[in-house]
């Protein structure tokens, strides 16, 4: 990817890997020299109309990203196989102490790796992000926008690179029931997820285990997500929610 931009030619390359260069070493101004605000919107600009971030986690336990991202642990955390090739071209964010300053020159020569570009501050790091770039004509332009106007793309990921779901602490029953619906019949995973007791994350309770055994398991926390559906296991989940001791206290969401 290229483009030019009175005075500056730039090209970009959205799959090579970081340079030798450690994104640490700070470009330290002399007199008479500043970082240029314009020169970086400009190609942030020219970036933001080409290509397209999926940004990842491998923090799937984090309660701050549950509740940043899951929307106050009603929502789901879905778990991709990394190895699938839908990922290819991963790129590990780097976190720094200072944001990261480059002489216009060392970016002239030759395509600049965009993995260059992808670092955040430390107090990010928590979330142990990943992204996968992909240019915005391979994707799918949706008639939705994001909260700054941005048109919002998608791509189709491939159902076999889905390993399980997790499902939050506070997702309502008709959704957990909705989405056992949609997985029961494939290869992919489901729990339930709840506050750990014994540290600041979460613990994962099995409905179903990835993989062609596909077995539900009932326990109190789960057996509502069975009520919708017929013979044993319906009757089997409504016994529980009856009668199991624990029922009443397992499904008060904190």
């Amino acid at each position: 990817m290229s483009f030019a931009r009175s005075p500056i030619s730039l090209s970009f390359d959205i799959h090579a890997p970081r340079r030798e260069t450690p994104l640490t070493a700070v470009v330290q101004l002399t007199d008479g020299q500043e970082a240029s605000d314009i020169t970086s919107r400009q190609i942030l600009d020219v970036l933001n109309q080409r290509i397209g971030i999926l940004c990842l986690s491998r923090a799937p336990n984090s309660i701050l990203m549950w509740s940043h991202y899951a929307d106050q642990y009603q929502g789901a955390v879905i778990a991709f196989d990394a190895d699938h090739e839908f990922f290819a071209g991963q790129i590990e964010v780097e976190y720094v102490e200072e944001r990261p300053k480059k002489h216009i020159d060392s970016y002239k020569s030759e395509p600049v790796p965009l993995a260059e570009l992808c670092a955040k501050s430390m107090e990010w790091q928590y979330e142990r992000e990943v992204r996968i770039v992909r240019f915005l004509q391979d994707c799918k332009k949706t008639e939705k926008t994001d909260i700054r106007g941005f048109p919002v793309f998608t791509a189709d990921i491939p159902r076999e690179a889905i390993v399980s779901v997790a499902l939050g602490e506070r997702t309502p029953v008709p959704q957990q029931q909705e989405i056992y619906q949609l997985v029961k019949d494939t290869k992919i995973g489901l729990t339930l997820s709840a506050v750990d007791n014994s540290g600041y994350g979460f613990r994962q309770e099995a409905i179903v285990y990835p993989g062609d055994l596909r077995n539900p398991t009932l326990s109190p926390r789960t057996a509502h997500i069975f009520l919708g559906t017929s013979g044993v296991l319906a009757e089997l989940a409504r016994s529980m929610i009856d009668h199991h001791p624990m029922s009443p206290i397992v499904n008060k969401t904190v």
